[in-house]
């Protein structure tokens, strides 16, 4: 796959706790992701964090199991993000969860597969 030039990058803001079927919901996304063949997903755990509810969320050694906040990374072209969007708002629907998606242009400079 070509991938260079003007492309969209797609932020997913959730919980770590958050769940979709029994399993976590960023894992289902980047499943989702990956059968709909986008070019790939990066998840990145937060170490700090507060959403809608302005409830701070941050690791500790008291409480290792809190609900980090964890962001989803996924770029591709303009046409596929847009066509995944709507599965992204129906899995954060069904998971019933706090969520922020975001969506912006990136200049793509390097895309290759490794060894």
């Amino acid at each position: 796959m070509k991938l260079l030039g003007e492309g969209k990058l797609l932020r997913v803001f959730i919980g770590e706790s958050d769940r979709l079927h029994g399993r976590q919901l960023f894992e289902a996304i980047t499943n989702k992701a990956r059968e709909e063949k986008l070019a790939g997903a990066t998840i990145l755990r937060g170490v700090e964090g507060f959403g809608a509810h302005s409830v701070i969320h941050k690791a500790s050694l008291v409480d290792l199991s809190a609900d980090m906040p964890v962001i989803i990374e996924i770029v591709d072209t303009a046409e596929k993000i847009e066509s995944f969007l709507p599965l992204i708002d129906a899995m954060i629907e069904e998971a019933r969860c706090g969520a922020m998606v975001t969506v912006e242009k990136v200049d793509v400079r390097k895309y290759t597969a490794g060894k």
